[in-house]
């Protein structure tokens, strides 16, 4: 139990201070770095709770691709970070609100965790020790039978956010040519072949 408890402390003093050093980070690839971190810091707390899951979960899906997918667009596009904090002020109440609403649903899920230990025994969710299965299939019955509907609007609240995420770092640049195949469709023949008359001898 010791070794568990200093493993806990451990993880999550890492976990806070990546957490501290993303927002902090001047340089953002130094910031997907440290999101990275917290990531594998985060997996090594579900395998002490014994979520073996949703530690491979956290490290394929989060690490492996959305956290690599971050440092690749960030590396990759022309972004210029100093003019997009230019405009820091102006959203700075709007961004007080939200973390404000954050706030008092954290203290909501939090005044919810603490409840009688024999609310499990009344639970209609399956508990993998109680009914014999894993982790993995009493996950997969949980998500989907009990929670279908809230899992696919997850699925689509993630979808919208990276059509968001494509449209805002989707920028036009002067001289670049683009393919409109509008117009490549609904060119006629006219517009697309032209004869020539090459007399016997001399070149077109």
């Amino acid at each position: 139990m010791i070794i568990q408890a200093l493993a806990f402390y451990l993880f999550a003093a890492i976990i806070v201070a990546s957490g501290l050093m993303v927002i902090s980070s001047r340089n953002p690839v130094h910031s997907v770095l440290f999101l990275i971190l917290a990531f594998f810091n985060g997996a090594a707390l579900f395998v002490l709770l014994g979520a073996e899951f949703l530690a491979m979960v956290m490290v394929i899906v989060y690490v492996g691709a959305v956290a690599v997918l971050f440092l690749f667009v960030v590396m990759m596009l022309d972004i210029n970070f100093v003019e997009l904090r230019q405009g820091f002020l102006q959203y700075l109440p709007i961004g007080a609100l939200i973390g404000v609403v954050l706030l008092i649903e954290l203290l909501f899920v939090i005044g919810g965790g603490i409840s009688p230990p024999d609310v499990a025994l009344v639970s209609a969710v399956p508990i993998p020790e109680a009914s014999g299965l894993s982790n993995t299939e009493a996950l997969g019955q949980i998500l989907y039978t009990r929670y279908i509907y809230l899992f696919q609007g997850a699925g689509m609240v993630l979808l919208t956010a990276m059509i968001g995420a494509i449209v805002l770092t989707l920028r036009a640049r002067e001289g670049v040519r683009k393919q409109k195949i509008s117009r490549q469709v609904s060119r006629t023949r006219d517009e697309s072949i032209e004869l020539k008359q090459v007399k016997p001898g001399e070149g077109v």
